[in-house]
């Protein structure tokens, strides 16, 4: 059985200011999702932690979003479809400099934040990420939010020529169309490690997960999202890590 790649969002310090604990997840995790510079990160943020991705023998990924250092990325911005393009080839070709430096490559792109998920409902902005994809390296896997019907996002990257990761979430609850449920309402982020590990497991084994009305939900999982912004979370990315283990080896 092949267990979902784990990946976790890194680099996004800024300055003075330090966000996440790194050093302290990097060694659990498959893919780091570096921060580009628009939503999070600076130069040196960015040089950091790609050495330390290439130390740990950890796949890179460009980790766009929206200029908007202010509103770290989370806030919808009226951008065309070319500017969305243009944002990301931009972030990606910043961040393979600091990787070529290093001597790494770029893995795979993940929209961050709002863009990522503005992606999920608006076509023409998805288009434009895959267009990005395509026109920087067509090789490079484009992360994208697993829903309960994938099909028409698999379609569209199809007829583009462009390879989808689908990524799920262990510690967020999902309604029953797939999506994640609103941070606003009780019971949508999952904070006890125990029913976090279950739910990783459940999606490396292509099991169901039961939707916020209680229906069964079935998600494609080539990838998990976990979390180093906190001692407990990283507790949580360790806990998965050896769960995954166990499936490896059985």
């Amino acid at each position: 059985m092949r267990v979902p790649l784990l990946n976790c969002d890194m680099g996004e310090s800024f300055g003075n200011w330090a966000l996440g604990l790194d050093d302290q997840a990097m060694p659990f995790v498959d893919c780091a999702n570096i921060a580009c510079g628009f939503h999070a990160s600076d130069p040196d943020v960015m040089r950091k932690t790609v050495a330390m991705a290439a130390a740990n023998g950890v796949r890179i990924g460009a980790h766009p979003g929206y200029p908007d250092l202010m509103g770290f990325g989370r806030r919808s911005m009226a951008c065309s479809a070319q500017e969305v393009e243009n944002l990301m080839l931009y972030q990606i070709g910043a961040l393979e400099a600091f990787c070529r430096a290093e001597g790494t490559r770029i893995s795979y792109v993940k929209p961050h934040g709002a863009l990522y998920n503005d992606m999920a409902s608006d076509f023409d902005l998805l288009r434009a990420a895959m267009q990005a994809v395509v026109r920087y390296d067509r090789n490079l896997p484009l992360l994208v939010m697993s829903t309960a019907n994938p099909e028409p996002v698999r379609e569209l990257a199809a007829a583009m020529g462009v390879t989808l990761w689908f990524e799920t979430f262990a510690d967020r609850a999902y309604d029953a169309k797939g999506h994640l449920m609103s941070r606003r309402l009780p019971g949508a982020v999952h904070h006890d490690r125990g029913a976090i590990v279950d739910q990783a497991v459940a999606l490396a084994k292509g099991e169901p997960l039961t939707a916020s009305d209680g229906s069964k939900l079935h998600l494609p999982a080539d990838t998990l999202c976990v979390h180093g912004d906190n001692a407990e979370s990283v507790a949580a990315v360790k806990a998965i890590r050896e769960a995954f283990q166990q499936l490896s080896d059985a």
